[in-house]
């Protein structure tokens, strides 16, 4: 059987099939809008699904609506159970303004040693990595113990209802392995000189909050005949961005500054002058201390009047809300009585989409993660600090079925995550970030279930 010095020599012999194949994933436009019907994920499920006969790995695809595909691959082990699953989605965010696009949003251009395009970092990158290294895996015929899954679900980018979410629900036993990687970590950022890998352990709940402010209508031409809704939205606007969030630093990251050449000790108190100290020279970093910090309540849509020469009878305010893990619904909805307080005409309401969630960071799963990182990457001076997501994703699904899930995409060490833009203009991933992240995922895979 193949060494994995040997397989990962291939990986980077597949380059341009690496690229092609993430090309390819990308000019295919599965966009989630969030409003049914959407994402039409089952093309890509069905364009995988003839990729992988082309090795004979078998695979199926299994709808929560129609359209809606999630696909599940499993390279079988001689145990039958599976040992490892590797975790992605296949919906991407809509596009705002493409006439913005240095090119074509879906036309997965290589530029600059990248592919830029929608879903291109986010997550068809990872999915990338994961099909080569099940290619590799399968064309060597390495010998699995355990079984590996590969799992890329719809839906992830407004709550994984008909994706993971569904699959958990409806077809948990698809989805059954002890240990999991995803998106959501894995990426590499500045510590002191050294190669440090943030390793996501868990995320950051979310809550999508719908603020209605109501009033009265009347003619344009004499609004004092009225109550303009809008006058009540900007006073709602102006006391959420006044807002300052109670300052927490009881994440695991905190635990960890040292490694980042931080000797302060951190605290609600001081936490604010620690980031302000490190954001000339680690702007990154910063960035994930201010919002591993605290909850962020971020206004994002409006909707509002009928007419244009009509005063606004109600307007609704969207806003994207992110909680820390001790901050439940009863902690949100206080902070929102403290901030609406006073304010006429308002009423909310709370659609809970991800609660708080963690892996533990001290497992063996997370050593084998880091040996095969080092093995992938040839390195040995890789530090590792756990992570909370301050976004979300489908771990938190796969979490509850009590699979130890990590964040970890395997981003390459010179690779700057500040350009992938991720729901951005201009989103892109880099080459050399495919070539890491498959020869990580493969390593991983070889390093759990080859047969020794």
């Amino acid at each position: 059987m193949p060494k994995l010095e040997d397989l990962l020599d291939q990986v980077d012999e597949l380059r341009d099939e690496i690229v092609a194949l993430e090309q390819d994933l990308v000019r295919i436009p599965t966009v989630n809008t969030g409003f049914m019907p959407t994402g039409n994920e089952t093309v890509i499920c069905e364009y995988m699904q003839k990729w992988l006969a082309e090795d004979g790995i078998d695979s199926e695809i299994i709808e929560s609506a129609p359209g809606r595909g999630n696909f599940i691959a499993r390279l079988e082990g001689s145990s039958g159970k599976a040992g490892l699953m590797f975790m992605s989605h296949t919906d991407v965010v809509p596009v705002e303004e493409e006439e913005k696009w240095r090119f074509p949003p879906f036309s997965a251009t290589v530029a600059d040693g990248r592919v830029f395009g929608r879903g291109a970092s986010d997550c068809k990158g990872l999915l990338t990595c994961q099909l080569i290294a099940l290619r590799i895996l399968k064309r060597n015929g390495i010998q699995l113990e355990d079984s590996l899954i590969l799992a890329s679900c719809a839906d992830e980018e407004h709550g994984g209802r008909y994706g993971f979410g569904w699959m958990a629900e409806h077809h948990p036993e698809k989805l059954a392995a002890p240990f999991a990687v995803n998106e959501g970590g894995g990426v590499p950022i500045e510590a002191a000189g050294n190669l440090t890998y943030l390793l996501g352990i868990g995320e950051k709940g979310r809550l999508q909050l719908e603020i209605t402010v109501r009033g009265s209508s009347a003619h344009a031409s004499t609004p004092w005949q009225g109550t303009n809704a809008l006058f009540g939205l900007s006073e709602v606007v102006k006391r959420i961005e006044a807002y300052e969030p109670e300052r927490d630093t009881s994440t695991s990251l905190f635990q960890h500054l040292s490694t980042f050449a931080i000797e302060d000790k951190p605290s609600a108190a001081n936490i604010d002058q620690i980031i302000a100290d490190n954001e000339e020279k680690q702007p990154r970093f910063a960035s994930i201390m201010k919002a591993l910090s605290r909850m962020t309540i971020t206004p994002t849509m409006i909707q509002g009047g009928i007419k244009s020469n009509s005063v606004p009878e109600s307007v609704r305010l969207t806003c994207d809300i992110r909680t820390l893990p001790h901050q439940d619904e009863a902690y949100v909805r206080q902070e929102l009585a403290k901030i609406l307080d006073g304010v006429p005409g308002v009423e909310i309401d709370i659609d809970y989409m991800s609660v708080p969630n963690s892996s533990p960071f001290e497992t063996d799963f997370a050593q084998r993660i880091q040996i095969s990182t080092a093995h992938a990457l040839e390195r040995d001076d890789i530090q590792w600090v756990p992570s909370l997501n301050t976004g979300f994703t489908d771990s938190r699904f796969t979490r509850n079925l009590g699979t130890t899930t990590y964040g970890m995409v395997g981003s390459h060490p010179d690779d700057d995550p500040m350009i992938s833009f991720i729901h951005g203009t201009n989103e892109s991933v880099g080459i050399r970030s495919l070539i890491s992240g498959t020869r990580i995922m493969l390593a991983l895979a070889y390093d759990i279930l080859a047969v020794k």
